[in-house]
């Protein structure tokens, strides 16, 4: 019993090294947006954020025209890596990306916050390269993981924001603020709006689609 199941641990381990980016998770739904012609006002990029922000009011999307594309537990290496199959290809007019948090939780490993950056920048400087605007979000308030509890996050994400502002100011970027309507006094989530302090319910998304349809006007 402890060798198959040693095998099957294994075999998952394998199936998602052989797709680290998770390049098949929009893969159909890719094909719709293509075969529409039609271009996409904005595709969001994130991680669980933004996938359970489409799960939770997917008629913003519609009515708004925007695509979701977020990947619960990505970090942004990943989001990178698959910038060009879920934004490029889909030719949008905008892209908004909301991301770092799972890399300041080191879903993949400890890494600093210079190469977080790095990887943000990496995505703009490719939606630049390919005509597309681009919007920047601050990461959301998080004061702790509950996946990764004691971790401490609140100053990093703080620290991060402030790398992703300064930027934008210095490139002429949207950038929406998120973290300084939303925190509590413990620069987190408030459990009103998120339950478990990082993923938002529908009172939390909706309170960020005000933020950010303001911003965009």
């Amino acid at each position: 019993m402890k060798i198959l199941t040693f095998i099957i641990l294994l075999f998952s381990t394998m199936s998602h090294a052989q797709d680290f980016a998770n390049f098949g998770r929009y893969q159909k739904q890719n094909q719709e947006v293509k075969s529409k012609n039609t271009t996409p006002n904005s595709v969001l990029m994130g991680d669980s954020i933004t996938e359970g922000w489409f799960a939770t009011d997917p008629e913003f999307f519609t009515k708004n025209n925007f695509v979701g594309r977020g990947i619960g537990g990505q970090v942004t290496s990943q989001m990178l890596l698959r910038f060009r199959e879920d934004v490029i290809l889909l030719k949008p007019k905008r892209v908004i990306i909301l991301a770092g948090t799972n890399d300041i939780a080191e879903n993949q490993g400890p890494i600093s916050m210079d190469k977080i950056f790095g990887n943000i920048v990496s995505m703009v400087e490719l939606a630049k390269a390919n005509n597309i605007k681009v919007v920047l979000c601050s990461a959301l308030p998080a004061s702790d993981f509950p996946w990764r509890k004691g971790m401490m996050p609140a100053d990093k994400v703080i620290a991060l924001n402030q790398m992703i502002k300064d930027y934008a100011q210095k490139n002429k970027i949207t950038y929406i603020d998120y973290h300084t309507p939303l925190k509590d006094d413990k620069n987190g989530l408030p459990k009103e709006i998120a339950e478990d302090g990082i993923h938002p319910n529908k009172l939390g998304y909706e309170k960020m689609e005000a933020i950010l349809l303001k911003n965009l006007k």
